[in-house]
């Protein structure tokens, strides 16, 4: 285990951040490094429970104790090896995951949770720097092909994971860069696009062949998949909610992910700014308090917005746990992220009536009413309006952060697969489609969903296309098991 009685000693510690009024000005990640003294005192912290129920909820298995202790006796390269084990690509999770690891952490019951996302960041970064982590090709090839469609965290989990069973793999992306929503999604000042460039590289080398700019049914032929022995479909969820209100055409009404995705392209030089998708000297109001509306708060105030407001139309959550949540499940409290910290005006059990719109069609006011949710005798909470709540809200940009419903049907229709109420395509507990070469994993698969998760469904979805491939595989499965080697 690590230290005996670190947990008694040691305090949780962040890492510092760069002033607001700073960090507004780039979107670069403003963290600020901590010592190797610092993180060791973090992985003293871990008690090394006899049931470690921080396994229970990390989706990929991360044998969080072992890369904990590893860590405090100084071993990085060890704790490098372990997380690698069970997590291809760490410097992402340690970077976006909400750490539902952390939620399930027995210290956290009566003190802080270890934190276990901060040594999954460091942890990669150590490695990357000391020259770890190289390129590791297979010694053999199996002489399968395997075509993975989309490039997100899914597909390159899975792409990795066959290429390691020695398939060749060949990774499709639309886009012009590989990434998914990891490059097109996530603002830099979550995640710098290097971060991704610098995996790539090692996959690259590894033996996976990307073509980018490439939309399958559209300037691909869809029958060359034919060629490939096995198809992983790992497209993510990309059909946005609307809300279909009066108003909702004007100029000025726009997707989160439209609006985060060409910002993304701005910083990266792929696009120039544009009028429509910029927030600066307007009023700003992001309908959704998930993660994409938080991304739009710090992305606008980056902008120069003149203010920028945030809607939610559930309650504000407790900001502890609740009967409702207990441990060691994931609580449902109040969330305050960085973006939030650089100023935004929340506001709880809001809904939108109507866009307001001027005389040349562009937005101009929100019109809002005050809900409540009442129990019903079905257990089933019912909207309700408040009487006499309505009001008026100046908004020159509407920025809709409502999440996905699910996969664009049109992939799945041209390949003849089952579907979903949702339209995820169906993949059973193999995550084999109705067309037995044919498998899907990640957000396409479950819907909308965590990074973690889509690591996880690619790395699972892998090992079942393995099988498919070969009659048996070598691939490990979801869950702790033996450490790697020494």
């Amino acid at each position: 285990m690590s230290k005996l009685k670190g947990f008694l000693e040691y305090n949780r510690k962040e890492e510092k951040t760069i002033a607001v009024q700073d960090r507004v000005k780039n979107y670069k990640e403003f963290t600020q490094e901590m010592t190797n003294d610092e993180l060791r005192e973090q992985g003293a912290r871990c008690m090394d429970c006899g049931i470690p129920f921080c396994h229970s909820g990390c989706p990929v298995g991360n044998l969080i104790p072992d890369f904990n202790s590893s860590v405090y006796r100084n071993d990085w390269k060890r704790a490098s090896e372990i997380l690698h084990s069970t997590n291809n690509f760490p410097e992402f999770t340690g970077r976006l995951c909400p750490a539902p690891c952390e939620s399930a952490c027995v210290l956290g019951i009566i003190k802080p949770p270890v934190a276990i996302e901060l040594m999954e960041k460091y942890i990669p970064e150590r490695a990357f720097k000391e020259g770890w982590i190289q390129p590791a090709p297979p010694q053999e090839r199996t002489g399968k092909t395997v075509a993975v469609i989309g490039s997100g965290p899914a597909g390159l989990a899975a792409a990795q994971q066959l290429n390691r069973a020695g398939h060749l793999v060949t990774v499709f992306e639309r886009d012009k860069k590989v990434g998914g929503l990891l490059r097109y999604g996530i603002p830099d000042f979550k995640m710098e696009k290097w971060v991704i460039d610098r995996r790539l590289k090692i996959l690259e080398e590894e033996g996976i062949i990307f073509k980018t700019e490439t939309n399958i049914g559209v300037n691909y032929d869809i029958e060359n998949l034919n060629e490939f022995d096995a198809v992983v479909l790992c497209g993510g969820a990309t059909q946005r909610r609307n809300l279909p209100i009066a108003g909702a055409e004007a100029t000025g009404v726009v997707q989160a992910m439209d609006f985060l995705k060409h910002n993304n392209k701005v910083v990266d030089g792929q696009a120039e700014p544009t009028e429509a998708l910029n927030a600066r000297d307007k009023h700003v109001i992001v309908i959704g308090g998930g993660d994409t509306g938080s991304d739009c708060v710090g992305t606008s105030n980056r902008h120069g917005a003149k203010s920028v407001t945030n809607f939610e139309i559930m309650p504000m959550p407790p900001n502890s746990r609740t009967d409702a949540s207990p441990w060691p499940y994931w609580p449902f409290t109040l969330k305050t992220t960085s973006s939030h910290e650089e100023g935004v005006e929340r506001n709880w059990c809001i809904s939108t009536r109507e866009f307001i719109k001027d005389s040349n069609g562009n937005l101009k006011a929100l019109k809002t009413v005050e809900v409540e949710w009442v129990d019903t005798e079905n257990g089933r909470p019912q909207l309700r309006e408040i009487p006499g709540s309505e009001k008026e809200w100046p908004c020159d940009l509407a920025l809709l952060a409502l999440g996905f419903t699910g996969p664009e049907k049109t992939l799945g229709e041209k390949l003849g697969l089952e579907v979903d109420e949702r339209t995820n395509i169906k993949g059973d507990n193999n995550y084999q489609t109705n067309r037995p070469n044919i498998f899907t994993a990640g957000d396409m698969r479950r819907g909308q969903s965590l990074i973690v998760w889509a690591i996880s469904e690619g790395r699972e979805a892998a090992r079942s296309v393995d099988q498919y491939l070969m009659g048996a595989s070598e691939l490990p499965t979801k869950g702790p098991g033996d450490l790697p080697a020494a």
